[in-house]
């Protein structure tokens, strides 16, 4: 099963950088997410919560990109990492950074999603060294 989590996601991550929006049939219905990015915040939760995170990610960023590079296999979880650049909405300040999110999986639909910074800490979540 884990080859085949790791072509869902992929699918998923494909789709929502080349539309702007979510695969939402490769997503649980109650889904949660926890951004390790955003101090202070709050567990998203279902549908309507993965929409309101991905529109307060978005609102930090007045441009940004996201180049897919690797998908990791982490038993019943998926690692992917990928090159962000992005320009502050409020200060103008541009950054490149290769950030990484840990998509937990049940019967081929991501469950949850932890948002990291970056590739190490996500590793570090599902024990890869």
């Amino acid at each position: 099963m884990s080859q085949e989590n790791v072509a869902r996601v992929r699918e998923s991550m494909e789709h929502l950088v080349a539309t702007g929006e979510p695969e939402w049939a490769a997503l649980h219905d109650d889904i949660a997410v926890l951004d390790h990015d955003i101090p202070d915040a709050d567990e998203y939760r279902g549908r309507s919560g993965f929409r309101r995170w991905l529109a307060d990610w978005a609102s930090a960023w007045s441009d940004y990109s996201l180049d897919l590079e690797e998908y990791l296999d982490a038993n019943d979880s998926v690692v992917v990492v990928f090159l962000l650049r992005a320009t502050g909405a409020g200060s103008g300040i541009t950054l490149e950074r290769r950030d990484a999110m840990v998509c937990k999986m049940r019967d081929l639909e991501v469950v949850r999603i932890d948002y990291y910074n970056n590739r190490e800490q996500a590793l570090e979540a599902v024990g890869i060294d």
